[in-house]
């Protein structure tokens, strides 16, 4: 295996350059893939300080890397090169307005030009994967942290190209003859290709152009291709054939297979189900008498004059649908663990345009907020707010008429008044699902948090809503978590805020802290403080239950233990275990379980604390949930005594 200097450096040198060429390259007026692909390599730049960092251990006799890999380092940094050299030659090729106006070099007709985009960016996403899934990282020494990111990244990566299955498996085939090919005479003349080739040609050639091929190697790079496809029909027919013989057999284990993937075995918690399709919720909303629903099917049943609430037939108060954040956030949590693709929402959920939703007049505000006018501009976000709140046809024909960039712009207007607006708009429109990217791409996770840090009181609190908003997409965790202040700005409303400041603030940290580094970076911003407070204001039950639960997601990681042990948390949660809340009570020996496994000083300290009357208490009269903590706990402090 390659030692150290072995790996080349160079390599590293050129993947820095390339990272870093390719997350500042991206212009406004290009097509989304574009956007969604510098976004996603803008993500790797963390793992490359690291393999810098490697490199500088190394020189300075740091030794070699800590494992041995599974794929040799030179070539592990080589695979990913090469999917970041394709990707800078697609940026540059769409930079070039002749991309999209005139035939290809290959004399593709522009009628299929979106299409090659379309294709280039699959399969550079498929490379992209393909490369990072094989990086060595253990034996460069890449954190934990850092790994995770990679895995989210590579998650949005593989959803990007999961439903072109055939796609997938003709890149594989194609990424084979690329990285193989050798020189020799050409066989073969595309122009005479069978006709049922020439569909393959129109897949292919994108993919030779972002990667540079010369003319001179395309037509046997595609009759090599030709030929290995050829090969695989061949062994597929044959399998087939041994398979016939039992056919009862191979459809019964079809059918299972098909069970799995369709997720029957999966039971789904009823409180993530909708109380009228029963099915899993993507945009649950809570109407005025408490209970959620799927936004389209009791949208619907208002529609149709309805004004009661379907499961406990109780009238409504009235018809808002305000949604539910926290809910949502569970679900998506839920189908990751449970490796389910995460419910997303559309344009076509159950909705019809409304009278509101005109296209002309909303077009003719969204130019108001460019006006040399204070006044008119301060009005016509004041009117986006309120058109965004309304339905998800405006959400949609806002960002159509090019509302999010404006509004953007307006974050930083000096007048108060115009930034609420403008930041609530933003929360507003953030809730459809694809406007969140067009918020991150505008750039406004920057100047939100400069809102959360000098605005009015209000403002502060609905930018700390758009940032929960935003952080409901896994990548976007990353982006915000590392953007300078905002998870200061977070915690400083926590502690200072009004009180729906704090509960904003405290939802936003929660869903942020989901993710591993961030968890880290708000301990290290000092969120203990206003959460140990919180834990300590009796007279709101609704504070403790927040602190609690952004204490359960912080424990899970090694230095925030230390670091929640180190503030004094113990023997706010042992006060807690004896007059809480159930729930409360349940989620403090959760948090005390999690502190005490594995050091025994913890446990020893909530022994001498007195945890062992409340603890018993809790396995005769707790929930089921704080049966089993408790009874862990104890189990946990006989054995330390027996020592």
């Amino acid at each position: 295996m390659a030692t150290p200097a072995a790996v080349s450096h160079t390599s590293a040198a050129a993947l820095s350059h390339l990272i870093r060429h390719i997350s500042t390259t991206c212009t406004a007026d290009l097509r989304p893939e574009y956007h969604r692909l510098v976004r996603k390599v803008s993500l790797l730049s963390h793992l490359l300080d690291e393999i810098d960092e490697f490199f500088s251990r190394s020189e300075a006799g740091g030794g070699e890397g800590s494992s041995a890999p599974p794929v040799d380092p030179v070539d592990g940094l080589d695979q990913l090169l090469a999917a970041l050299r394709a990707a800078k030659r697609f940026l540059s090729l769409g930079r070039d307005a002749r991309t999209c106006q005139v035939a290809d070099s290959h004399n593709v007709a522009n009628d299929t030009v979106p299409d090659k985009i379309s294709v280039q960016f699959k399969y550079l996403m498929w490379q992209l994967e393909k490369a990072l899934g094989n990086f060595p990282y253990n034996y460069f020494g890449i954190s934990e942290e850092i790994q995770e990111q990679v895995e989210l990244v590579r998650a949005q990566m593989k959803r990007e190209i999961k439903k072109e299955s055939s796609d997938v498996k003709l890149f594989s085939e194609l990424h084979h003859v690329l990285t193989s090919r050798q020189t020799g005479d050409l066989q073969s003349n595309l122009s005479n290709l069978p006709d049922e080739h020439h569909e393959l040609r129109e897949t292919v050639l994108p993919v030779l152009e972002i990667h540079d091929v010369p003319d001179s190697d395309v037509e046997r790079i595609m009759q090599d291709l030709i030929n290995r496809l050829d090969e695989i029909k061949i062994s597929n027919s044959l399998t087939m054939e041994e398979k016939s013989t039992t056919s009862g057999k191979s459809e019964s284990v079809k059918k299972t297979q098909e069970k799995v993937q369709k997720g029957d075995t999966i039971t789904i918690p009823e409180d993530f189900r909708c109380p009228i399709s029963l099915e899993l919720m993507r945009d649950p909303v809570i109407v005025s008498t408490g209970q959620t629903y799927e936004r389209a099917f009791i949208q619907r049943w208002i529609d149709n004059g309805n004004r009661t609430c379907p499961k406990t037939q109780q009238k409504l108060q009235n018809t808002t649908l305000t949604p539910n954040y926290v809910l949502r956030s569970l679900i998506m949590q839920w189908c990751e663990e449970h490796g389910i693709d995460p419910p997303t929402r559309s344009k076509s959920d159950g909705f019809s345009l409304e009278v509101g939703g005109d296209r002309t007049a909303i077009e003719s505000i969204v130019r108001s907020l460019s006006s040399t006018s204070p006044d008119d501009r301060k009005s016509a976000a004041a009117e986006i707010r309120s058109l965004a709140k309304r339905s998800t046809d405006n959400r949609i024909l806002l960002a159509e008429a090019g509302a999010i960039p404006a509004l953007v712009s307006l974050l930083s207007s000096k007048d108060q008044k115009t930034q609420e607006h403008a930041v609530t708009s933003l929360l507003n429109l953030s809730i459809y699902d694809h406007n969140k990217e067009l918020i991150i791409l505008a750039g406004a996770i920057i100047p939100i948090v400069q809102v959360l840090h000098i605005g009015s009181m209000e403002a502060r609190e609905n930018a700390a809503a758009a940032i929960f908003s935003l952080s409901l997409v896994d990548e976007n965790k990353i982006t915000i978590g590392s953007t300078p202040g905002a998870i200061e700005a977070l915690v400083e409303l926590l502690q200072t805020g009004s009180a729906r400041g704090r509960k904003d603030a405290a939802t936003a940290l929660f869903n942020l802290c989901i993710y591993q580094a961030n968890k880290v970076r708000a301990v290290r911003a000092g969120i203990l403080l206003p959460l140990i407070q919180m834990l300590q204001d009796l007279s709101n039950n609704g504070t403790i239950d927040e602190a609690l639960t952004i204490l359960s997601v912080l424990v899970s990681h090694q230095e925030c233990k230390l670091a929640i042990a180190k503030a004094s948390t113990i023997p706010v949660l042992i006060d807690l275990l004896r007059s809480g809340q159930p729930r409360n009570k349940e989620n403090a020996a959760a948090i005390l379980l999690a502190l005490c496994k594995k050091d025994i000083e913890n446990l020893a300290c909530i022994g001498r604390l007195g945890a062992l009357i409340p603890l018993t208490e809790l396995t005769k009269t707790g929930t089921d949930r704080a049966k089993r903590k408790a009874t862990s706990l104890l189990e946990h402090l006989s054995k330390l005594k027996v020592m």
